[in-house]
């Protein structure tokens, strides 16, 4: 059976190693190691599901592993893969962000196991909110100089742009970061920083930290960034955000996005977020390859991180609820799975006596679907407009509470895809 350093490798998870001696010791030693997560929002999304699914990977290989929220270095921002200033959260904003994303992270790691194998789950803001200020430029900033500062990719890509720059806060974000984990290897002989590859410079100031003022052996292991077909990174600041807060981002919704990835990718991100065995990923390699039209491999991804995310019974109902919807059985679902398949679509709200007095032929013009009536009964009377997945072709034909769904909503289709959902009020 591969050990842990071979399957990092094999799932395309090492991305830099400060020391490539590291890989060894994950196989022959019991490291503590942790992650950061930026808590500018209330939720993670998919970008950082790679580090939390990285710190499962070590967790189960027998390390202990540490999810520090920055509750701290969330006041500073991080300048890493930005082009301009972060805008600077109040006090509250942060404290309610960084408890909604604890909610997230306990999810991921056993925060319950014995002894040394219990995940931690801390928040830097514990000892970063006391630090005074010339102390630690004393102890910290001594050790390093700005020419090295200058030089991390997060600090010269913003110089390099006409017309930006970056303030002091945020170009001494680095050297928090570096003192998070010399705290965390005095406090907790943490010994592994991991991250993703846009965090190298701050994991090397780190290591360097520890390594003049501890005169320690301490690592850094970075993965690739978590990108989509075109290249672009997930993020919470770019357009597309997938979300890991079920009230962000539907069970449904999350599980469709994964269903709905591109082939190009498909393969490594069964590899990054899921914890199927070799022999499974590489039959669903062979699956792509031999028959990609039947999208074995994108099902059995959405499955694993759905089931991962929110659990196996939401993940279970998510998949009937799409079988509804694509096999014409929307009356089966309740309103919950009924409003989650048909978020994208347009919605209208009507009043309920509108039952019974409203033929087919207006509703059409009222929900838009239709520009007018002469249209609106051309559409049904050629068989293109379904009610609640039936097709209708009397265009003088009323609404009646027989085509009430989940209480009050009529699901009216045009063609083949194009779905409106009216509310009965």
């Amino acid at each position: 059976m591969p050990g842990l350093a071979d399957d990092l490798r094999f799932r395309g998870l090492v991305h830099q190693v400060t020391d490539p001696s590291l890989l060894a010791r994950l196989d022959a030693e019991h490291l503590t190691v942790y992650g950061g997560f930026d808590p500018t929002s209330d939720s993670l999304h998919v970008g950082n599901l790679l580090q939390l699914c990285t710190l499962r990977r070590l967790q189960l290989a027998g390390h202990r592993p540490i999810a520090l929220a920055g509750g701290g270095t969330g006041f500073i921002g991080d300048p890493g893969g930005k082009s301009e200033e972060r805008t600077l959260l109040s006090v509250d904003e942060l404290a309610a962000n960084v408890a909604s994303i604890r909610g997230q992270l306990v999810r991921f790691l056993d925060f319950e196991a014995p002894g040394d194998d219990r995940a931690l789950l801390l928040d830097n803001a514990a000892w970063l909110g006391s630090l005074g200020l010339v102390d630690f430029l004393r102890d910290v900033g001594k050790q390093f100089t700005v020419g090295q500062m200058v030089a991390k990719e997060s600090v010269r890509s913003r110089l390099d742009r006409e017309g930006q720059g970056i303030s002091y806060t945020e170009f001494s974000y680095m050297l928090l970061q570096a003192y998070d984990f010399r705290h965390l290897y005095d406090e907790h002989d943490c010994r592994l920083q991991i991250g993703g590859s846009d965090q190298w410079g701050n994991i090397t100031m780190g290591v360097d930290l520890v390594r003049r003022t501890r005169q320690a052996e301490v690592w850094g292991l970075t993965s690739p960034l978590v990108v989509k077909a075109d290249g672009t990174k997930f993020g919470k600041t770019e357009t597309g955000t997938v979300w890991l807060d079920a009230a962000r981002t539907s069970p449904y919704a999350l599980y469709q996005f994964f269903l709905r990835s591109e082939d190009a990718v498909v393969g490594s991100y069964l590899r990054f977020f899921t914890f199927l065995d070799r022999d499974e990923l590489l039959g669903l390699d062979d699956a792509l390859r031999t028959h990609p039209e039947r999208r074995e491999a994108a099902r059995a991804l959405a499955r694993a991180v759905c089931a991962l995310v929110h659990g196996q019974d939401e993940t279970t109902r998510v998949e009937r609820a799409a079988e509804a919807l694509y096999s014409g059985r929307l009356a089966d679902l309740d309103e919950r799975s009924l409003l989650e398949v048909l978020a994208e679509a347009p919605t209208t709200t009507l009043a309920r006596d509108a039952l019974g007095r409203l033929p087919l032929v207006d509703l059409l013009v009222t929900a838009g679907i239709a520009p007018s009536r002469t249209r609106a009964r051309t559409t049904v009377e050629q068989g293109g407009c379904y009610l609640n997945d039936r097709r209708e072709t009397d265009p003088d034909r009323c609404l009646t509470e027989d085509d009430v769904l989940a209480g009050r909503y009529v699901v009216v289709r045009r063609g083949k895809r194009e779905y409106h959902l009216v509310e009965l009020a």
